[in-house]
Formats: structure tokens, sequence, C-alpha cells
């Protein structure tokens, strides 16, 4: 049977309170399924840990393909799941403890979801050298660690060949999340693919937040008043780089008659919460965490874990646009055309 705990990170400092742990919105069942997990599991069963950033599972981007991958292993192998989630205002030992948590507690392997674990996974790692972990999207140093990496600025090239062709104004938007190297890789894809496609278009970019400031990924009000103000400033494609604040950014262009929003790493025009905006989704960049996921679980549970840095290309089918909707067949030649500039090389991408 599966069994997935899920604990904001201010209740594992007081998990031994029932009481505690029932305000922050757990209840003792959940956390005696989790503890209990290794026991009923049965054989081969593996339980895996799970460290989301900022907005945790139900983001309906980032943390939830990484959900689906830890949850077909589970699926597949039995086992459980165990899932903690970062605060805004997490420090860096925060992040440290909440790894160290889920190593003490017997997972194994543990997933660190979100480069803002860089350092803590590392540090943690070197602590449990018979603990396998991964980290997405930034690379380990520890011998015992699994890098997930994706070249989301290939993928991010094609949404902006797709935002170029689809623009009626010559005028298109992108929104990132947090001001950081690794959403500078989706801006420079997108810039770069809408310039080659048509060198016209304008192209206006916000960030929500900066440096250590990670709200910028949990917050959809932040995602809905920066597309709203490029649509008033004239923009018809908005593409959001921002965790859960796309979600507000996408709410935003579907109030607009004749305006696209892109969607980013999960096929959003899927995803039942966005439902209602589906028509306005143009499209999707594709980052399949979960296959990231899935593979280095497998890895671990086959006991050959993967180690070093393992990178999601588009050539490897690590990155992509979404079809779903039909709304970019009309323009498959051409995004067909430009993949293959990618993949042969003709095209160079840039990361910033």
């Amino acid at each position: 049977m599966r069994r997935v705990a899920k604990l904001s990170a201010a209740c594992i400092a007081t998990a031994a309170l029932a009481l505690t742990a029932t305000a922050c919105g757990s209840t003792s069942s959940e956390e005696d399924s989790s503890s209990s997990a290794s026991s009923s599991s049965g054989k081969g069963g593996i339980k895996i840990g799970l460290a989301y950033d900022v907005g945790g599972r139900g983001d309906r981007s980032f943390n939830d393909s990484a959900a689906r991958g830890a949850d077909k292993a589970e699926k597949e192998f039995g086992g459980s799941i165990k899932e903690l989630t970062a605060k805004s205002s997490d420090t860096e030992a925060d992040r440290e403890q909440r790894l160290t948590d889920l190593a003490d507690a017997g997972y194994n392997p543990i997933v660190a979801v979100g480069f803002s674990y860089a350092t803590s996974v590392d540090k943690v790692a070197a602590k449990y050298p018979k603990v396998n972990f991964g980290l997405i999207d930034s690379v380990a140093t520890a011998k015992n660690v699994d890098s997930i990496t994706f070249t989301e600025e290939q993928g991010s090239y094609l949404a902006g060949v797709a935002a170029a062709l689809k623009t009626k104004k010559d005028h298109v938007g992108f929104i990132g999340g947090v001001d950081t190297p690794l959403i500078k890789k989706f801006e420079a894809g997108y810039v770069q693919g809408v310039k080659d496609t048509n060198s016209k278009v304008k192209v206006d970019v916000q960030y929500l937040t900066h440096g250590s400031d990670l709200s910028g990924f949990a917050s959809p009000d932040k995602g809905k008043e920066a597309a709203s103000g490029m649509l008033d400033n004239g923009a018809d494609v908005v593409y959001a780089a921002a965790g859960s604040s796309g979600n507000g950014s996408i709410e935003a262009v579907s109030g607009v008659k004749g305006a696209w929003a892109i969607g980013v790493d999960s096929d959003q025009y899927n995803i039942p919460g966005l439902s209602k905006y589906k028509n306005s989704i143009l499209t999707s960049m594709v980052k399949n965490v979960d296959v990231g996921v899935y593979d280095f679980v497998k890895s671990v549970h086959d006991d050959k874990p993967l180690t070093g840095n393992q990178v999601y290309s588009l050539a490897k089918g690590g990155v992509g646009l979404a079809t779903s909707g039909g709304f970019i067949d009309d323009i498959k030649t051409q995004l067909d055309a430009a993949k293959k500039k990618i993949v042969d090389g003709t095209v160079k991408v840039k990361t910033s």
C-alpha cells in the first residue's frame, strides 16, 4: 500500500509532539505510517525521501514533476515515500537538517529537489556515505550523489521559437521566479529562440525576487501581477519559469483574448488545477524531472546507484515542448527544424 508522509519543515523540529504536528497539518496516523514503513513495505520495498523546494507537491510545475518520478518508482518497487517541504525563509541549516532528518529516519535514496540544496547535500552526504542522494539542478562533489541536470536553455529556445511565430503584436514576455543562474538559462534560451526566429519581436523580462529570496517560486499573486503588467504593455505571449508563481501568470493571460501563456516543467495544459485556463496555454517547456528521479531511484533499487552528473538534454528527451491542445501543430515544421539545428550543433544555445 502506498504511504506518503508530508510534513512541513516547521513540524520536523517538533515531530515528537503530537499536538504540534497536528497544528502543522499532519496527523499522528500519517507520522505512524511513515515510521513503520520499513517494516510493512515488504521485500524489495524502497524508502524514498523527498526534500522539496518551496511550493512542494501540488505546485503544478517543478516539484510535481519530481513527485511523479518518485510515485512511479514507489508503485513499481513498493515501499514508501516521505516528503518534506522547504519554506521561502529557509537557511542553509534548515536545508541541512531536512536532509539529515530523512537520513536518520532510514530513507534511502534521498532526493533533494532544487539547486538551493547543493551545499547541504554535499555536507550531509559526506556524513552518510552509505546513503544515496540525488540532487536536481545542481552538481554536487560528494561521491554518493547523483546530480540530475537539464539543458533548460535548449527547451526554452524552442519555447522562444513558438512565441515568435505565434505573437500577433511582435511583443512577448519572460517571467523568472528568482534571479539565479539556473533561471537565467531559461531566459537566455527563450530570448535567443525569439530573436533567431524574428529579430523584430520585443522581449520583456521580469524577475519576481532576487538573491536568497526564493519566494518568487511560490507567489502566484506576484506572477499574476507581472504577467498583467506585460499584457498591459502590449505583450501577447508570456513564458514564466517561476514554479507555482507561474500559475498566476497563466491565470492573468487567460483573461486576455488572443494572448498565450507558455507553461514550464510540467505539461500544464494537462494539470487538473489549471484546467479552466488550458485553452490559453500555448505549450509548456517540459523538463522531465520525473524521468531523472525515477532513473535514480531505480538505480538504487537495482544496487547500481548512479553517481556523477546525469545531463538530460534535448537530444535525450530531457526537455522539449508539450503538444497538448494542438495549439502548436501548425508550426511543427519550424519547431522540428529548430530542434534539429540544436541537436546537430548548428545552433549553440546560450546559457546566460
